[in-house]
C-alpha cells in the first residue's frame, strides 16, 4: 500500500470538507477550514489515533470497512472513492456484495436531519454512519471496530446497549434481526463478509444458532424504545427504520413528540453531546 499517498489524500480531502456541511458545530478557533482529525474520526466511526496513523503513513492495510467509512465521511465522489481504494491496495466493492456506499441523495438527507438522532446501517446491520445526536443518545460509536459495529453481533453477544428491553421485546428483536440477516444472505449469496458474519455468530452465540436453525423470518420494524441515558435519565422515543430502495440501506431515526418531557430530555442529550464534542476538539491539531 502507498501509505504516504493514502495519508496525503485523506488529509487533502479532509481539509476541503466544511464542518457545517457535515452537520458539526463550527465554534472555536480553527487553524484549517476543513475537518479536524477528531471530527473525521467521529464521522467515519474510527479512532482519532487511527486517523492520525493513517495520515502519517504509520498504519498499513486498512480494511474495506475503514476505507469505505473514510470515503463516506469525506464526501468523496465515485471516482475519488475508487481512487482511495486503489491507494489502499484494495478493490472497490463490486456487484453482488452488500452495498455500503451512502449515495449523495441519502447523504443530503442525513445532512438535513441534524436535530434528530440518525444512523445508517447496511443490510447486515453494520453501522455505516451516525450523526452527533445519535452518538450523544446511544454512545459514541467511533471506538467500535470490526464486529462491534454490527447490530446483530452486539445484540447476541451482549455488548453494552442503552435500550431497555423486556424479555418479550428482546426475543422479538432477536427474531427480527435473524430473519433480516437470513433475507440478506438470499439477496447477496456471494458476499464473503456476510458469510463470515453468519459463521462467527453461529460459532459464538447459541441463541443465534437456535433461531437460525428454525428458519425464522421477519424484519426490524418501527417501535417505541426507552433509552437509559447515563446523564439525562430514561427517555422514550419513536424509532423508525427506513429502507432506501436501490441501495438497501437502513436509516434509523429517533424522534420525540413535541412538547413532551421526552422531547425536552432529547434536546438536553443533544446539547450534552455537542458540548462533549467541542471539549474533545479544543486544542486539537488541524
Amino acid at each position: 500500500m502507498a501509505t504516504s499517498e493514502f495519508g496525503q489524500a485523506v488529509r487533502r480531502w479532509r481539509d476541503r470538507v466544511a464542518p457545517e456541511a457535515a452537520g458539526l458545530p463550527t465554534g472555536g478557533q480553527r487553524r484549517a477550514p476543513g475537518l479536524r482529525r477528531e471530527e473525521l474520526a467521529l464521522l467515519a466511526g474510527i479512532s482519532v489515533d487511527y486517523v492520525t496513523r493513517l495520515e502519517q503513513g504509520r498504519a498499513a492495510n486498512p480494511s474495506h470497512q475503514v476505507v469505505e467509512s473514510l470515503a463516506r465521511a469525506l464526501r468523496l465522489s465515485d471516482a475519488e472513492r475508487a481512487h482511495l481504494f486503489q491507494l489502499a491496495g484494495l478493490r472497490s466493492p463490486g456487484p453482488g456484495t452488500v452495498p455500503t456506499h451512502i449515495t449523495p441523495s441519502v447523504q443530503r438527507l442525513l445532512d438535513r436531519l441534524t436535530g434528530s438522532p440518525v444512523a445508517v446501517f447496511d443490510a447486515t446491520w453494520t453501522l455505516l454512519q451516525a450523526n452527533q445526536p445519535y452518538a450523544a443518545l446511544m454512545g459514541d460509536p467511533s471506538d467500535r471496530l470490526g464486529r462491534r459495529r454490527n447490530g446483530v453481533w452486539r445484540t447476541f453477544l451482549g455488548l453494552n446497549d442503552r435500550v431497555r428491553h423486556t424479555t418479550v421485546s428482546r426475543r422479538e428483536l432477536e427474531a427480527a434481526l435473524v430473519g433480516d440477516l437470513r433475507a440478506a444472505t438470499a439477496r447477496y449469496p456471494a458476499d464473503q463478509r456476510l458469510k463470515r458474519l453468519v459463521a462467527d455468530l453461529l460459532a459464538n452465540s447459541d441463541r443465534f444458532a437456535q433461531l437460525w436453525e428454525t428458519g425464522v423470518a421477519g424484519h426490524h420494524q418501527a417501535a417505541r424504545k426507552t433509552i437509559d441515558h447515563p446523564e439525562a435519565g430514561a427517555v422514550t422515543l419513536d424509532c423508525d427504520v427506513l429502507t432506501v430502495a436501490g441501495s438497501d440501506l437502513r436509516v434509523m431515526v429517533y424522534t420525540a413528540e413535541p412538547g413532551t418531557e421526552d422531547a425536552e430530555r432529547l434536546a438536553l442529550i443533544t446539547v450534552l453531546g455537542t458540548q462533549a464534542l467541542n471539549t474533545r476538539s479544543l486544542g486539537s491539531s488541524a
